[in-house]
């Protein structure tokens, strides 16, 4: 009985270490977005805040896999735009924030990447604040812009090797 558990139990310790070496741990995360990535006047209310707000939705997503060593993300937002609500209704323009990720890690090769993340309003549900899904002419509220964030954050913690 008593080699059955210990034999189990190392099982357990070889498979949570094996899990452990798999996963990427991050050293860094740095966004960077200048006044050329913005492409409206409905963007430009929220420019102020979108590189430290992408850095801390990230940094929420990660809160377990952060290292003194491991892999460095640097994120360059080239473009944030929100459609008013007159733009949505016409199909005009859309909701969207576009970056250059570049995932650097000088210990392990393989876990580094590098390529462009795009979201928009179709692939980034918005959420009002009781809870309802908003559809339709709402893409320049601060819902939208936080719907775009929590996407990107989201592609670009999916994409970690």
């Amino acid at each position: 009985m008593f080699r059955k558990i210990l034999m189990t139990t190392t099982a357990v310790f070889l498979a949570n270490a094996a899990f452990a070496q798999d996963v990427t741990l991050i050293e860094e995360v740095s966004v960077e977005a200048d006044i050329t990535a913005i492409t409206n006047a409905e963007a430009a209310a929220y420019w102020t805040n979108a590189a430290g707000d992408l850095e801390n939705a990230i940094l929420a997503r990660l809160v377990d896999r952060t290292g003194e060593e491991g892999s460095k993300i640097l994120i360059d937002i080239d473009e944030l735009s929100l459609a008013n609500s007159f733009q949505s209704q016409l199909g005009v323009e859309d909701a969207v924030m576009v970056g250059m990720v570049n995932v650097v890690n000088e210990t392990d090769g393989p876990k580094s990447d590098n390529y462009e993340l795009t979201v928009s309003a179709l692939n980034a549900q918005a959420f009002a604040a009781d809870g309802t899904v908003l559809e339709g002419a709402f893409s320049d509220t601060p819902e939208y812009y936080n719907a775009l964030i929590a996407a990107f954050a989201d592609g670009v913690v999916a994409r970690l090797k």
